[in-house]
């Protein structure tokens, strides 16, 4: 038998993106969770599984994706979203 989780939630968008070491990130847009990965499409994948196969519901970064799982931010706080357009640095 394979248990697998249900989505989080039904009516969540996720954001897609790279995060300043190059990683995959996908991040719900209130922080509720997420997860770092190797590839766009395994990024991808998994926020289809969360947000109940909505592709419509996916938005791409252009800017830098971080994940933070420390804290809890609230659903309210514009803060929640942490996207910039900073580039990462590379060492000489």
């Amino acid at each position: 038998m394979n248990l697998v989780e249900p989505p989080s939630c039904q009516n969540t968008i996720v954001l897609v993106g790279k995060n300043s070491h190059g990683q995959w990130v996908a991040r719900e847009q209130n922080g509720l969770y997420g997860g770092l990965f190797v590839s766009r499409i395994a990024a991808v994948r998994y926020a289809l599984f969360e947000n109940g196969h909505r592709p419509e519901a996916i938005i791409s970064s252009a800017g830098l994706l971080e994940l933070d799982l420390g804290t809890t931010p609230s659903p309210s706080d514009p803060a929640a979203i942490q996207v910039t357009d900073v580039r990462p640095r590379r060492a000489a």
